[in-house]
């Protein structure tokens, strides 16, 4: 994890889509430039009857699904905080939130890697300043990255039923 400091500002991404609050059971692929994940979408439902959450799996079928690609990956985290234990994200008491997507504008994440990088001989700092810190957080885990830039597609399936297209979105199958 890294540290904060008074300049990282949380903004959310309302326009991209809302992970499952249930189990949108994230799934990720990665090489050393680009990242995919793909998550379960919460769905409209007619009743506001939040008590009832679907059993949901990766062989969930006919579902709504995010498969958001991020390009120009300098560094990504898999893993902790859930929803349970969110107020121990450094950038929890900043508008930080379970169940969003957030951009983290002057991220100390950022300034880190560059600070980091500055010893290379050809180092730039200018690639540093257009990156991007994205935060996804899911009902049982937290994604984060920085990376160049990120695009989303909808598919309806399974998440078991799209790993294929998740690896030719790395770029893979080049045929």
């Amino acid at each position: 994890m890294y540290e904060v400091d008074e300049r990282d500002c949380v903004v959310e991404l309302k326009d991209l889509p809302q992970s499952s609050v249930g189990a949108p059971i994230p799934h990720m692929l990665a090489d050393e430039n680009r990242v995919v994940v793909a998550y379960y979408i919460e769905e409209t439902r007619s009743s506001q009857d939040w008590t009832y959450v679907p059993s949901m799996s990766p062989q969930s079928f006919d579902e709504l699904i995010a498969v958001v690609r991020f390009t120009g990956c300098a560094s990504h985290m898999f893993g902790p905080p859930n929803d349970e234990a969110f107020r121990g994200h450094p950038l929890a008491g900043r508008g930080l939130h379970p169940y969003g997507v957030f951009r983290i504008e002057d991220s100390s994440w950022i300034r880190k890697l560059e600070r980091m990088n500055s010893v290379h001989p050809y180092h730039r700092p200018e690639t540093f300043w257009k990156r991007q810190h994205l935060i996804f957080s899911f009902h049982d885990s937290t994604f984060e990255c920085v990376c160049d830039g990120f695009d989303v597609r909808r598919m309806r399936g399974s998440i078991a039923g799209i790993v294929t297209d998740m690896v030719k979105l790395l770029e893979w199958d080049r045929s």
